[in-house]
């Protein structure tokens, strides 16, 4: 941060706020939009926050890498020339005797997902004169821009949980926090956001199609290129909603039950082929090589890269293959949604993520307890339940297994916790919706 912040910031501001102003009174509803701008407020403090925890708690991390060691350099070849930025903004990771003066500087400049961060950072920055601040509060609105659409969507489905869906989406901490910054999780939260509410438009709202098409095709590609595995688990979990919804609509019971086994098959089959297909494009996430992706980057944030942070767990020994996943499936799922444990805590970052755990292991007993079982098991029928609960329990299988870092685990789970919590508040009500029917 530099004194340029305090005045380009402010201006920042102001014009994000404008167009909230616009997007407000476009998309919100007389129910929805008391929770826009508390929800806006939040990222834009959030992601002033990550700024001065990385800056004068961390000393440094992944926000500094992707704007002071990454974006800023790129800004400074657009301003000794032109043509030099482009061919830098557009560049594959080779070096280059033209960008080398800069790209050398660069870290993650032979990293594809981190220089795709540097790209977006740097384009953000040509318009901020190369402000941190400013090109955080941009970060922060795209983000919000795209949870707010997909809160939307879910709204007009389900009206009567505006408040529920609007805790789980805006109003979580970590979430505001880590989903706010500078930072990968950031974009992906955002488009994660965009791709649902895209989906939802084109299968089931049927509006504005080719718009929605290339709005989910761009989403895609953003997250294809920042996290693969944010990909490989919500792809399956959408296919099967469709085909799910699909079946439910058939309205003869005889053939409801008859194709049910065909499009549900036919939906899984799909789901494999496209994990595979996508999973071809990467070494690492290859479905011959997931289980020894999962190692490697397990054992490395644990003893290598984060091992100075003091937060790292172990759920038992990965030996790369996916009978040791598959035996360790249950404790990762349980480390991503309600670890770290209290008595885990040993730094103020912990405690809050270790207070958002318990709160929500608290809030799944309360609603088993408060739901006869028989009603909840009859609620996962209900297809958009299925999808929340096979994307966020693929996911936090996925990094419960392959981080082994608490405080990595807090920024990386950021993306399945609103949809764990939606599918919490889709529970509880459709039990509710069953009981009051069993007694009339």
């Amino acid at each position: 941060m530099k004194p340029l912040d305090l005045i380009v910031t402010p201006l920042a501001f102001f014009l994000i706020m404008a167009l909230a102003y616009l997007l407000r009174k476009t998309t919100a509803s007389n129910e929805t939009k008391r929770y826009f701008y508390p929800a806006l407020l939040l990222k834009i403090v959030g992601a002033l926050g990550v700024g001065f925890i990385y800056q004068f708690y961390y000393g440094g991390g992944d926000t500094f890498t992707f704007f002071t060691h990454g974006a800023s350099h790129v800004f400074d070849a657009f301003v000794d020339d032109i043509g030099t930025g482009f061919k830098l903004l557009t560049s594959n990771g080779e070096f280059d005797p033209e960008t080398y003066k800069y790209s050398s500087k660069i870290w993650t400049y032979r990293d594809a997902s981190s220089f795709f961060v540097v790209r977006i950072a740097s384009i953000l920055s040509l318009i901020s004169f190369n402000a941190y601040s400013s090109v955080a509060l941009w970060f922060a609105f795209l983000s919000f821009w795209g949870l707010w659409l997909m809160y939307q969507a879910f709204y007009r489905i389900y009206p009567e949980l505006n408040k529920q869906f609007a805790i789980a989406i805006f109003f979580i901490p970590t979430v505001f926090f880590w989903g706010s910054g500078i930072l990968k999780d950031t974009l992906t939260l955002g488009a994660t956001g965009f791709l649902v509410y895209a989906f939802i438009q084109i299968f089931f709202e049927r509006r504005r199609i080719v718009l929605n098409i290339l709005l989910a095709l761009i989403m895609a590609y953003v997250i294809f290129n920042i996290k693969l595995y944010i990909l490989l688990s919500i792809a399956p979990a959408l296919i099967v909603w469709f085909f799910v919804y699909r079946v439910g609509r058939i309205s003869q019971v005889a053939l409801r039950i008859l194709l049910a086994p065909v499009f549900i098959g036919l939906g899984l089959l799909i789901a494999f082929l496209l994990a595979r297909e996508v999973g071809e494009t990467s070494d690492r996430y290859r479905l011959d090589k997931i289980a020894e992706t999962a190692q490697v980057t397990a054992y490395d944030i644990r003893y290598w890269t984060g091992k100075d942070a003091g937060s790292g767990y172990s759920l038992g020994e990965l030996d790369g293959t996916y009978w040791s996943m598959i035996k360790l499936a249950p404790s990762a799922v349980n480390v991503s949604l309600f670890r770290p444990y209290l008595w885990e805590v040993n730094n103020p970052l912990m405690l809050l993520s270790a207070l958002e755990a318990l709160a929500l292991l608290l809030l799944v007993v309360y609603i088993l307890w408060k739901n006869r079982f028989k009603l909840v098991i009859q609620s996962l029928k209900s297809p958009i339940i299925l999808f929340c609960l096979i994307f966020s329990l693929l996911f936090a299988f996925g990094v419960g297994i392959s981080t082994y870092n608490f405080g990595t685990l807090s920024r990386y789970r950021i993306v399945m916790i609103p949809f764990f919590l939606i599918a919490l508040f889709l529970i509880d009500f459709h039990a509710q919706v069953k009981e009051e029917n069993l007694q009339q």
